[in-house]
């Protein structure tokens, strides 16, 4: 039963794409007014796994960590290719940007509560005899 917890693993990884995008979203802000600023943004969550969750495999960060393979979780970014350009080159649009905040922040809120309910079980689950 215990052998394959891989929900714990898909939402901290869903939780660590949510931050890495919520920091490129604030760099892109940051930079709303920087003349030749090319928006940036980070692939999508599903992307990022697959299609399939079982083909999820976690990295290890520590030597310690046991059946993961070595590096951190590789998240890439790149230009955003909708965005429109002013006239002095930047394609930032604050309002873009906002929404694009707002739904990372779901995305991480929906990470922990995934994280919470599959340890409520497992404690629930190990607590009955």
């Amino acid at each position: 039963m215990f052998q394959n917890l891989d929900v714990f693993r898909l939402s901290h990884a869903m939780a660590v794409h949510a931050g890495t995008r919520q920091a490129v979203i604030a760099q892109n802000l940051a930079n709303s007014d920087t003349p030749g600023y090319a928006a940036r943004d980070v692939a999508p969550f599903s992307t990022l796994i697959g299609t399939d969750a079982p083909q999820f495999t976690s990295k290890a960060t520590r030597v310690t960590h046991l059946n993961a393979s070595s590096g951190p979780l590789q998240i890439d970014v790149s230009p955003r290719n909708d965005a429109q350009t002013d006239p002095n080159g930047n394609s930032v649009s604050v309002e873009s940007e906002m929404l694009h905040a707002v739904s990372v922040k779901r995305q991480h809120d929906r990470a922990v509560a995934i994280y919470k309910s599959a340890l409520g079980l497992l404690r629930t689950a190990v607590s009955v005899r």
